[in-house]
């Protein structure tokens, strides 16, 4: 097997911190920005040496071998702090079969803006523009309330054996919406994903979960190009015990081709 630069950076970090030996069926083992630092230093490229680079493992396929290898994957712990856990850390995201509903749209002109170039972003602003996520959600108060990078609360969960605890951790939702009773928070991707680390949408949940009283609803979006047509694709979670890390849910999906 050929290895990545980043599958090279891994593997020297765990040989120098002797990462193997630690008894991950005890407790998770805590690595800062400081020692991968200083593990990577003699390395050039950015992506071997970065922290942040590095510890970028959104997919389980992101995964440094290592990883993959030992049934592990990274969570952050605080500013500059990482847990490194053995279990299950990523959620499927199963492909939508059912029929492509057709959805008029709610406006009666044109967005020449949304034709202007191929984000994330701008397809879930134009689903939203278009009243899609309201009507998916069927919540038609929702309004654009949250969006950009925030720092949680300290909060303690479970996973499998482990009992975590995280505090003022970076987050960072495409776009939060807010009704009557919900906050709707929304995942974004521009291309496919057969699955993603359940933190993405765990740690901006508990984050609005503490903050407000209302119903926290997180959810996954993605838009597809299909026979040349913008298919967007809208799958909603939810976490059956708030506490619990692994007790994230499929509730519906369903896929949609605005008219």
């Amino acid at each position: 097997m050929e290895l990545t630069p980043k599958d090279v950076a891994w593997n020297k970090i765990f040989e120098q911190y002797d990462i193997l030996s630690h008894d991950f069926e005890a407790n998770p083992f805590i690595l800062s920005s400081e020692q991968i630092k200083r593990a990577c230093k003699a390395f050039d490229k950015t992506s071997q040496k970065e922290p942040r680079l590095l510890c970028k493992q959104d997919t389980r396929e992101d995964r440094p071998y290592i990883f993959i290898e030992n049934g592990l994957f990274i969570l952050p712990q605080k500013n500059k702090f990482y847990y490194i856990l053995k279990g299950e850390g990523y959620v499927d995201i199963p492909d939508i079969t059912s029929d492509i509903q057709n959805y008029e749209r709610k406006l009666d002109f044109e967005l020449e803006s949304s034709r202007i170039g191929d984000s994330e972003m701008q397809y879930l602003d134009f689903a939203y523009a278009n009243s899609l996520i309201r009507t998916f959600m069927n919540d038609p108060s929702l309004v654009l309330t949250i969006r950009g990078r925030k720092y949680t609360p300290s909060f303690k969960f479970n996973i499998g054996n482990y009992r975590l605890e995280v505090e003022s951790v970076q987050t960072e939702v495409d776009a939060g919406y807010e009704g009557k009773a919900s906050i709707v928070l929304i995942e974004a991707k521009n291309t496919s994903a057969s699955n993603t680390i359940i933190r993405q949408l765990y740690y901006p949940y508990r984050q609005w979960q503490i903050n407000t009283t209302k119903e926290v609803l997180p959810v996954f979006f993605e838009k597809r190009v299909i026979d040349g047509e913008n298919i967007f694709y809208i799958w909603q979670y939810a976490f059956t015990d708030s506490n619990n890390y692994n007790s994230i849910k499929l509730m519906k999906s369903g896929r949609f081709r605005i008219i």
